[in-house]
């Protein structure tokens, strides 16, 4: 039996990472499979444990109020030590980029355990855009053994890096193997009509005819300046189109939470809210028409919703929405985010071109296709490419 210790500790990475734990767990005659979580974030984090019955086997608890980037990695690295020397295990696996995820190959590294990346490859190829994330994965990816690309273009920019081919899989993204988990368990009446009670009654929020923009913002590269200009845009596309409501949770992060109630707190059709749980969110996500954010995963999700996304930062590591034509770039000043919002609102084929583009991410397999790389490489002693099992074209994952 070989041992496989998964490390993260963001809201993020558990989702992701989730149904990769699922089906290591299906096999518990080929694989011990440990966890362990930093609680970089803690409240999001525990929410997506127990929605996807998740118990960590180790939890360092390092989270504390406005944390800093030195705080989460000293703690994370002088935490980490002791568990890898005790678990030993055959090889560690971390998802993305956050600061747990390089860590936890750093501290790897250090004791000669071998790391398999998920979700290697991404690039902005600028590294303060996002920060810290930028030289999280590319680093993490020169610590790995094994990389999971979710895309070509992934596998494209780990090979111009000098990454040998050999070590590197395409798998499509794990965030579309639990989203369609999650949308597949809320075609459920009941479950439907649960989560619409309670998120109605909690929050105050009649879903009307009213179109619906769902929001979130939370970019540590943004905080200042940007992230009040962004606050500024999405104020003006409320005071300036009655029809629509805008639904915000907000981030836990002071910088975010700060500017955020100053800005928008009285805007009669903005609605901020606390951070929802995965499964509600994903809820939201699917009633939204469409998506405002500056993250990573949502840029995933919402096309397989058929949910425009516009992505409120200066770039972006996951282009292939772009190109697929599902996602547009539009910066952080308040004119853009205005005036690109605006255009979505009024004109209904551009709307209809973004919704019906077919999603570059993947199928709902990569998590299938992370255990076979594993079971061939550690049970089998094969270093076949997954490539060979399931081909790909320049476009989608198959």
């Amino acid at each position: 039996m070989k041992k496989i210790l998964i490390i993260f500790g963001t809201r993020p990475e558990a989702i992701k990472l989730a149904p990769v734990i699922k089906e290591l767990q299906s096999d518990p005659t080929s694989f011990k499979t440990t966890i362990c979580v930093t609680a970089q974030h803690r409240q999001m984090l525990d929410q997506v444990l127990n929605i996807f019955d998740i118990t960590p086997d180790y939890d360092l608890d390092i989270m504390k109020d406005n944390q800093s980037l030195f705080d989460v990695t000293a703690e994370c690295l002088k935490k980490l030590e002791p568990i890898l020397i005790k678990e030993n295990p055959d090889i560690i696996l971390v998802q993305g980029d956050t600061t747990t995820c390089f860590i936890g190959s750093l501290a790897a590294y250090y004791l000669k355990i071998k790391i398999g990346h998920i979700e290697a490859g991404l690039r902005t190829t600028d590294k303060f855009n996002p920060f810290p994330e930028e030289i999280n994965r590319r680093l993490t990816d020169h610590l790995a053994d094994l990389h999971f690309a979710p895309t070509l273009k992934a596998r494209e920019n780990l090979l111009k890096e000098g990454i040998p081919d050999s070590k590197i899989h395409i798998t499509g993204n794990t965030v579309i193997d639990a989203l369609l988990f999650t949308i597949e368990k809320q075609k459920d009446e009941k479950i439907q009509k649960s989560i619409s009670q309670d998120f109605l009654h909690k929050y105050e929020i009649s879903l009307d005819s009213r179109k619906l923009i769902l929001v979130t913002g939370h970019r540590r590269e943004s905080f200042g300046q940007e992230f009040q200009n962004i606050c500024h845009g999405l104020k003006k596309i409320a005071l300036n189109h009655s029809n629509i409501q805008i639904i915000y949770p907000v981030h836990l992060n002071p910088n975010v939470q700060k500017p955020v109630k100053k800005i928008l707190a009285n805007v009669k059709n903005i609605h901020l809210i606390e951070p929802l749980d995965y499964f509600s969110f994903i809820w939201l996500l699917d009633k939204s028409y469409l998506i405002l954010t500056d993250s990573g995963g949502i840029q995933e999700e919402a096309p397989s919703l058929g949910k425009p996304v516009l992505v409120m930062r200066r770039t972006t590591e996951r282009p292939e929405g772009v190109e697929a034509g599902v996602a547009k770039v539009i910066g952080t000043s308040s004119d853009s985010i205005f005036s690109e919002t605006t255009k979505l609102l009024e004109n209904p084929p551009l709307y209809q071109s973004m919704s019906k583009a077919s999603n570059p991410y993947g199928d709902g397999k990569a998590s299938k296709r992370i255990y076979s790389i594993l079971e061939e490489v550690f049970i089998q002693n094969t270093t076949n490419s997954i490539n060979a099992i399931n081909p790909i074209n320049e476009n989608k994952v198959k």
